[in-house]
């Protein structure tokens, strides 16, 4: 009897641990289901979106004190259509994706690829820009002229990238290429490392190495070594109601212009300059801006302007040549015209002091002429087109927009209007006349271009003070 109660005994606790394992299990699953599904509802409860990204020129960085970056606008966007603030997670670039399975963000969004190795353990939202990984090297240094040719070559990447990845398939099919990997270094820096010629060889994805060349208008964007490849978020693996959320921002932001918008911001206008005007500009940036820098930046202040975007007006304006002139008799720094002149009360065009002054003065005056428009950066952009071809023909190029039924709030409206005021079938029933309306969207691309390339001088002119270089 007693062996009796003993078996069953054990028998109904061996059924007890089964039942409970199970239970605990279960209420595991549920648990984790909970994190991974209910992550939107979680999101809105507590009315903070984390997006874990990495400070890289293409994703995110300070400017002013402010972030700014392709993908941090348009994680920005994506917080104001849930209606909740974004917080930023910067991990580190090989940490991202653990942080993700971690529960330590929401999202990933760094300019990040679709691969197959990524796909095993995460989701990706549907493709927001395609692009191609390229070879990057100084224009002193031959490139590789194919895959073949990349043999006996070192190549210099980050670890855990689509480049590596990229760079292991093409060593195991033979080619015997070398490739040294960095930890959390952002491509750039290597891109850096290149135009210093520390290395010779790197990759970089088309969409950093068109915005670096800007800025190191040294290096070659040399042969692609992979396939077109597609940009997108990540989310954690089955993570449905986020995913379908992303989806649902992204189809948003592409209809409503809004992911146009942030690509045209930083990637538009990028191929337009070849190298010698890219060399030119940074040369004058340390030989002839030196001289009218103090003045720009306080007249600037006086008017809340940004100096390094007045700057890019002068040079776009004169190329920092206080004798300029134009075939239509516009002089100086500013290429002030003589009403213009008297209207902000300097009487010398030539005097680079006064001709900064003046300049600015009118800009301002452009500017406040589009107050209705609550994007700062938008409305600067409609005053620069202004002071370019005159407020008469924006506001004609305004009123064809309004008949088309276009937004009178974004630069992308003008871009698509201005350059009509060349057509008869329009100037003809405008105000104003005739213009040559290409003109001042090129000449705004052309200053936001400067400005970028500006930015990102001082940014690390910055850094290297603050790193207690070169003191």
């Amino acid at each position: 009897m007693r062996l009796y109660f003993r078996k069953n005994f054990i028998l109904l606790l061996l059924i007890f641990l089964c039942l409970t394992f199970v239970f605990v299990s279960i209420l595991i699953h549920n648990q984790n289901l909970g994190n991974t599904t209910g992550t939107v509802e979680r999101i809105r409860e507590t009315g903070k979106l984390r997006l874990i990204t990495a400070s890289s020129i293409n994703s995110y960085y300070y400017y002013e004190n402010e972030p700014t970056g392709f993908e941090f606008d348009l994680a920005q966007e994506f917080a104001k259509y849930l209606n909740v603030e974004l917080d930023i997670v910067v991990p580190g670039w090989n940490n991202m994706f653990a942080y993700l399975a971690q529960g330590k963000g929401d999202f990933i969004a760094a300019g990040i690829s679709i691969t197959k190795e990524r796909l095993e353990n995460t989701s990706f939202s549907i493709p927001y820009m395609t692009i191609q990984q390229r070879i990057i090297h100084h224009n002193l240094v031959f490139g590789p002229k194919n895959i073949d040719d990349m043999a006996d070559k070192t190549f210099h990447v980050r670890r855990g990238t689509s480049y590596h990845s990229r760079l292991k398939k093409i060593k195991s099919s033979g080619i015997n290429l070398n490739y040294i990997l960095h930890n959390n270094i952002p491509t750039e820096e290597l891109i850096a490392m290149v135009v210093k010629r520390k290395i010779q060889f790197t990759i970089a994805d088309s969409n950093i190495a068109i915005l670096s060349q800007r800025y190191y208008p040294d290096i070659r964007i040399g042969i692609p070594v992979q396939e077109k490849e597609s940009l997108a978020w990540a989310v954690r693996k089955d993570d449905t109601d986020m995913l379908v959320e992303i989806n649902r921002f992204l189809l948003y932001a592409n209809e409503t212009g809004i992911l146009k918008n942030i690509i045209d911001k930083y990637y538009e206008n990028t191929q337009e300059f070849d190298t010698y005007e890219l060399k030119k500009f940074h040369n004058r940036i340390e030989t002839q801006l030196p001289q009218y820098k103090k003045i720009i930046m306080d007249e600037s202040a006086k008017y809340g302007f940004d100096w390094r975007l007045v700057a890019a007006v002068v040079y776009q304006e004169s190329h920092f040549n206080p004798d300029a002139q134009s075939i239509t008799n516009v002089r100086g720094l500013m290429q002030v015209t003589h009403k213009t002149a008297q209207e902000m009360g300097i009487n010398n065009r030539l005097n680079p002091s006064q001709s900064i002054r003046a300049g600015i003065k009118y800009l301002d005056k452009m500017y406040d002429k589009f107050s209705p428009i609550e994007d700062d950066y938008q409305r600067m952009l409609f005053a620069l087109a202004s002071y370019n071809i005159g407020y008469g023909h924006v506001l004609d190029a305004l009123k064809i927009a309004k008949e088309k039924g276009l937004d009178l709030t974004v630069w992308q409206t003008l871009k698509t209007t201005l350059p009509l005021l060349s057509n008869p079938k329009y100037f003809n029933i405008t105000k104003h006349g005739y213009a040559r309306g290409w003109e001042p969207v090129q000449y705004v691309e052309r200053i936001l271009t400067y400005f970028d390339i500006l930015k990102q001088k001082t940014m690390s002119a910055e850094l290297t003070y603050f790193n207690g270089i070169g003191k």
